[in-house]
C-alpha cells in the first residue's frame, strides 16, 4: 500500500515539476528580449528539466519494485549521476570554495566508476 501511495505521489510530483518546466519556459519566451533566453534562465530550465527526469527515474524505480520485489541499482545510480550532473549544471562557483568542488568532482567520478562497474558485471547476455 506505501509503494502505491509513493507512486500516485511521485506522479503528481512529475506532473506538477513538467506543468513548472512549462510556465517557466512561456514566461522566459515572453518576457523581454522575446525568444531570447539569458544564461540563468537556461540554467533554471536545464534544472527543472533534469528535476523532471529524476523523478520520471524514480518512478520507474518505484514501479520496478513493486513489480519485480527487486531494486535496480544501475537505475539508482544513473538516477544519482543525474542528480549530481543537474547541481553541476545549476553550480554558482562562486558560493563554494575549493574544497566543496573538489569533493562534488570526487562525487561525480565515484559514481561514474560505479555505473561502469554495474555494466561490466551485469552485461546483457550474448555481449563480449
Amino acid at each position: 500500500m506505501i509503494v502505491h501511495a509513493l507512486i500516485v505521489m511521485m506522479i503528481l510530483t512529475v506532473f506538477l515539476t513538467t506543468i513548472e518546466l512549462g510556465w517557466i519556459i512561456i514566461k522566459d519566451i515572453i518576457t523581454p528580449p522575446v525568444i531570447l533566453l539569458e544564461i540563468d534562465e537556461l540554467l533554471e530550465i536545464f534544472g527543472f528539466f533534469l528535476l523532471a527526469l529524476i523523478g520520471v527515474e524514480l518512478l520507474e524505480t518505484i514501479k520496478a519494485y513493486l513489480n519485480e520485489r527487486v531494486i535496480h541499482v544501475k537505475v539508482v545510480v544513473e538516477v544519482a549521476l543525474i542528480a549530481i550532473a543537474r547541481k553541476v549544471i545549476i553550480l554558482d562557483l562562486e558560493k563554494y570554495d575549493d574544497l566543496t568542488l573538489v569533493g562534488i568532482a570526487a562525487l561525480i567520478l565515484a559514481i561514474a566508476t560505479a555505473i561502469y562497474a554495474i555494466r561490466r558485471v551485469f552485461k546483457p547476455a550474448g555481449t563480449p
